[in-house]
């Protein structure tokens, strides 16, 4: 970011949303284990603002074993009570049972597909999608591929993870580049991704 910039003004006026854009939002995310948090951050952020999630997010990672999902796939029934005693997260019984359940699910799609960034990355030709939008009343809130996703997820047994959840997960993992046209992001991005290629 240049002091020239002009971000996306979604995240202005909090330090911790401008960190989040400026250098996560919309980079492409091939580690699994990051694609499994933001996979558990985007599920309980369902009806609430992601700026809660954020500042939530180190209590969540703590919480969750760091977003390891062999642990998470193992936790037991005094687990899900130790989280929903843990103030400093989302007290949401489904949610947390669901982050569980998925857990299960994430990891076999690893030993089917060798990783799940393998699997994600093959919905959008394992390129990220390039939005060029120049407000913010453009930016979709699903598309027919957020669509897809969600409903293979499901045939998975994945929870908690409908269409609107999974194109704001596509967003935060660079599946695609939402920012806007304005913001120097967008071209960093499209440098940063030029001629490259994505869970393969």
């Amino acid at each position: 970011m240049t002091n020239n910039s002009q971000p996306c003004p979604w995240c202005l006026g909090n330090k911790l949303y401008e960190q989040y854009h400026h250098q996560e939002w919309g980079v492409p995310v091939t580690d699994d284990n990051i694609l499994f948090e933001f996979l558990i951050l985007e599920s309980f952020q369902a009806g609430l603002s992601w700026l809660t999630i954020l500042n939530k997010r180190n209590n969540f990672r703590k919480a969750f074993k760091e977003f390891n999902p062999k642990k998470i796939s193992q936790f037991t029934a005094a687990d899900e009570n130790r989280l929903m005693a843990d103030a400093g997260i989302i007290r949401h019984k489904l949610k947390i049972k669901a982050a569980i359940n998925n857990a299960n699910c994430f990891i076999k799609i690893q030993q089917i597909h060798g990783s799940f960034a393998r699997y994600i990355w093959q919905f959008v030709g394992h390129k990220p999608i390039m939005n060029s939008i120049d407000k913010m009343d453009n930016i979709p809130v699903v598309t027919p591929i957020a669509i897809n996703i969600s409903k293979e997820l499901k045939k998975h047994g994945f929870k908690f993870l409908g269409p609107t959840t999974v194109y704001a997960y596509m967003q935060a993992i660079g599946l695609v580049n939402d920012h806007l046209t304005s913001c120097p992001c967008y071209q960093d991005i499209i440098k940063l991704t030029a001629n490259k290629k994505y869970g393969v």
